[in-house]
């Protein structure tokens, strides 16, 4: 006979897992946590405002460790994270509320193909030089729209706020660190509206799945952001940002389930 928690481990385990490894990379890279985990939730038919709730519950305790990692590896530029942060709450607030009432998939289609495009264009820098860091000048409307479609999208804080501060010449390490830092705020504050508007049944066991992997992970991320080269960084952060999105694209024209 078949062990009641055993059984129970078992299918919790691939959630675990895709939790672990989304985790390593959005740490490292500053994006992929929550799209890898909302196309997953997606694609086993939860409904996009429960995906979106119960990756933001996830990662509320993910992206803490990931930020006291980050921080304690002197990762965060912290005048950056004073001016993305207010916004970015602002925006994704606005877009769970919006999310818990109406579909909020309308616009997204058009964010995957300007993502998919970032990406590419990264990839490009990545194999010429980056050119030397530079303080980011539009950098609060960008929080605003990152939060915003964060909550909406059950994932984009990272691909869209790393990779256009990127492009305007922010340091990638302190890039990467500084926005996973401010992900813990923005994260927490999306889950507190979801909660107020959808209450606890909004949230599926596969949360405690993705909650395991990702905290067991996050401290890896930090270490690689610190130690890995800006040009790797850049072109690293334009592959997955051009995959994820292109992926997007293509579920969206429905030539993927």
């Amino acid at each position: 006979m078949t062990d009641p928690l055993l059984a129970h481990l078992s299918d919790l385990l691939p959630f675990i897992l895709i939790g672990f490894g989304a985790q390593v990379i959005d740490g490292a890279l500053g994006m992929a946590y929550g799209v890898i985990s909302s196309t997953l939730l997606l694609t086993l038919g939860v409904p996009p405002s429960r995906a979106s709730a119960s990756v933001h519950a996830a990662e509320t305790f993910t992206t803490a460790v990931s930020a006291l990692s980050h921080i304690a590896h002197r990762n965060v530029d912290w005048r950056l994270f004073a001016r993305l942060v207010i916004p970015g709450i602002i925006g994704g607030i606005t877009g769970a509320y919006i999310l818990s009432n109406i579909d909020g998939s309308i616009i997204k289609p058009f964010v995957q193909i300007y993502l998919t495009a970032i990406g590419a264009y990264l990839i490009w820098r990545g194999f010429h030089l980056p050119p030397h860091p530079r303080n980011p000048k539009w950098v609060a409307p960008l929080g605003l729209f990152g939060g915003f479609m964060d909550a909406t999208g059950g994932g984009g804080w990272g691909p869209i706020v790393t990779s256009n501060l990127l492009i305007q010449g922010a340091s990638p390490r302190h890039t990467i660190g500084t926005v996973n830092t401010v992900e813990f705020v923005l994260t927490l504050s999306i889950s507190l509206t979801f909660i107020l508007h959808l209450g606890w049944q909004a949230f599926t066991t596969y949360t405690v799945g993705l909650l395991i992997g990702g905290v067991v992970a996050a401290p890896f991320g930090a270490v690689l952001a610190r130690h890995i080269a800006p040009r790797l960084l850049f072109m690293a952060v334009g592959t997955i940002l051009t995959l994820t999105s292109l992926f997007g694209v293509v579920k969206g024209l429905g030539y993927i389930g």
